[in-house]
């Protein structure tokens, strides 16, 4: 008689075919091959359109909405928080996916507040926020994807 288990452990009479040994990814859907291709042709596209930007942007500019931009940054960084600690606690695996988008918001938001600072306060504030919170919670955030990804489901 053949019996699935979850260890390596011998057990008497029974061939134990361990779950996850060997077993090979299975081969995403043609739909989804697709998918990835364009996604990768589009990342090669904007390489060009890097030194449009780098090249012919001005040195400074002024934004209308500039409040709105920072707080509407925060708002999704701060939903984003409350949601990957709600899923964490529950233990629910959907945790990676929070996790992932609020990781990468916090480390958007560490770039653009050092990356825009005015010299002086300004930019040594903006570089304590990131090195003491916006950065070690996304790794913090980063982290738990990871582990959540990596284990069995």
């Amino acid at each position: 008689m053949r019996q699935l288990a979850l260890c390596d452990e011998e057990v008497a009479d029974t061939e134990v075919i361990p779950l996850y040994e060997g077993a090979e990814e299975p081969r995403p859907a043609r739909g989804m091959r697709r998918a990835g291709w364009l996604l990768v042709a589009c990342g090669l596209a904007l390489l060009p359109w890097l030194y449009v930007l780098a090249t012919g942007l001005p040195a400074t500019a002024t934004a209308a909405h500039w409040p709105v931009a920072w707080v509407g940054l925060d708002a999704l960084e701060a939903l984003g928080l409350i949601a990957t600690g709600l899923l964490a606690a529950r233990g629910d695996r959907r945790v990676a996916l929070a996790a992932a988008a609020t990781a990468t918001l916090l480390a958007v938001d560490a770039w653009f507040d050092t990356t825009t600072a005015a010299p002086g306060g300004d930019l040594a504030t903006a570089v304590a926020m990131a090195l003491g919170a916006e950065l070690p919670l996304a790794a913090l955030c980063g982290r738990l994807a990871l582990r959540t990804l990596s284990r069995p489901a």
